[in-house]
């Protein structure tokens, strides 16, 4: 009787990498298999970013061995090599979005016809390598007008038309709503079947169950355990993750608001008939110290809605008011000063400034406390951002450390930081746990408790059902109008039928 004996796909074994003092990976052990979807995860600073850049090529390991079907890693400058064998499709697509589909698929590669590009075969090989992996892109179309799951799709093809059969996703579904993921995780079982091998990165527990086959979690920077995901119980998962028992995490995952608004608590947030090209005929309103979710799909207008009070829009009718003054529209400085504090969706492009300190970061919004006649006080500032610090829990050297330095957790809480400096009476959180930990969500989370025990009226603009059940209440918003309302204690099923427009017209 013959064995079949498989060979793994791309493997990782006691992987040690350092920066300077710092050990990034202590012992990185990973196994794919061909065929399958292998989840990785962990807590932000695990490791998982440095195991990925040394999959694909882009650092050296201090120690161990990293191989692809059975063979040694090619030398790190042999780039095509590389390329044959993997790649990483990031949160955010490194696509060229000035150019077409058919220009992103070939760059640096376009088919020449006497030392001139051949557009009509760019076109004819674009269209071949799309209708081979079944990826429904007009390669005509400029790809800054697709959708975020287009744009990785096209990564995803421009991969594979290299050759490589081993494809890295890093939270891949953080900007995608409920149904765009649901279609991801379609196209990424077409592609398994056709022999594409995915390594699924994410923070959202309940995808590595739905589309992976194996799960390998890293902690501290080692390797903790690698399991099939059907012989893994959830709880089991996020314990190796986190390392301490999380049984007050389900818990809190299940509970309902305790302590309720009174009704009588005063109107901070007063909004009638609001409408703008993504929503339309808005009456909503939050009470000082509640906490309101809004809900529904990426075209609903539900972040539209929230930005417009956080002053980027400025509807087209419609009126809201903060505490009795008038809310200003298309003002963001003008929002601020009248007690708006945001954090905006995506927290790389709206939320920080990469190249300034974690202190100027999580001051910027009330540098007009800080100082006298435009001079910013330096120690005052210092003692403002080391409170904050302190007071998100913030992992960091001090106020001076580049917040380029930090995890994603770290750095949205900073984002969470400069929000609260300003003492707001509305806060405006879009998407706050989108990218981070178990261990930084949940104290993310607790801000909105504590800004509920402050006094604060805030608005949660979220897809995760986690981030919803802390509110009083939930909005639905389908297609630009709120269409249901959901008091606390909500099922998850009866929210995702609103979300899904399945209980209404």
């Amino acid at each position: 009787m013959r064995t079949t004996v498989i060979t793994t796909l791309a493997e990782a074994r006691d992987v040690v990498k350092r920066y300077g003092p710092t050990t990034a990976l202590a012992d990185g052990r990973l196994t794919v298999l061909p065929g399958e979807s292998h989840a990785l995860v962990g807590r932000n600073g695990a490791g998982k970013s440095t195991l990925v850049r040394i999959l694909t090529g882009l650092e050296a390991p201090d120690g161990g061995t990293v191989r692809f079907d059975g063979d040694p890693a090619p030398p790190l400058a042999d780039r095509d090599a590389w390329r044959r064998k993997v790649a990483c499709v990031y949160q955010h697509p490194t696509v060229v979005p000035e150019l077409t589909v058919a220009e992103n698929l070939f760059i640096n590669r376009q088919p020449l016809r006497r030392g001139f590009i051949s557009w009509r075969r760019l076109q004819s090989e674009a269209t071949e390598l799309l209708d081979t992996w079944d990826v429904r892109v007009d390669p005509e179309a400029r790809t800054d007008d697709l959708k975020v799951e287009d744009r990785q799709m096209v990564e995803i093809a421009r991969a594979l038309s290299f050759g490589a059969r081993f494809i890295i996703l890093d939270e891949p579904t953080a900007q995608l709503d409920n149904r765009e993921i649901e279609r991801l995780f379609s196209r990424m079982r077409a592609l398994q079947d056709s022999g594409v091998t995915f390594l699924f990165i994410s923070h959202h527990l309940q995808e590595v169950y739905e589309v992976c086959q194996t799960v390998t979690v890293l902690r501290d920077a080692r390797w903790i355990t690698t399991a099939p995901v059907a012989e893994l119980p959830r709880q089991a998962l996020v314990q190796a993750m986190a390392g301490e028992a999380v049984a007050e995490q389900e818990a809190i995952a299940e509970q309902a608001v305790q302590e309720r608004v009174v009704d009588t608590s005063p109107v901070l947030l007063d909004v009638r008939g609001l409408s703008a090209q993504a929503y339309e005929n808005v009456d909503l309103s939050v009470r000082r110290g509640e906490v309101v979710g809004l809900a529904g799909s990426s075209a609903s207008g539900k972040i539209e809605l929230a930005e417009s009070f956080a002053g980027l829009y400025t509807p087209d009718r419609g009126a809201a008011r903060l505490d009795g003054d008038p809310l200003p529209f298309g003002d963001v400085r003008a929002a601020l000063r009248s007690g708006v504090g945001c954090v905006p969706r995506d927290r790389h492009e709206q939320g920080l400034v990469a190249g300034m300190t974690i202190g100027d970061n999580a001051t910027l919004s009330v540098l007009d406390r800080l100082g006298r006649h435009g001079f910013v006080g330096t120690d005052r500032k210092r003692g403002v951002a080391t409170a904050l610090i302190e007071r998100l829990d913030i992992h960091t050297e001090g106020p001076e450390q580049p917040v380029s330095d930090l995890s994603g957790g770290n750095a949205q809480k900073v984002v969470m930081a400069r929000a609260l400096a300003s003492d707001p009476r509305l806060l405006v959180l879009i998407n706050p746990t989108a990218g981070v930990d178990v261990k930084s969500k949940e104290s993310l989370l607790a801000r909105v408790d504590s800004a509920r025990d402050d006094g604060t009226a805030v608005l949660v603009v979220s897809d995760e059902l986690d981030d919803l059940r802390r509110c009083d209440r939930v909005l639905v918003l389908f297609h630009g109008r709120v269409v249901a309302e959901h008091p606390a204690g909500w099922r998850d099923h009866e929210l995702i039928a609103s979300i899904e427009g399945v209980d209404h017209g």
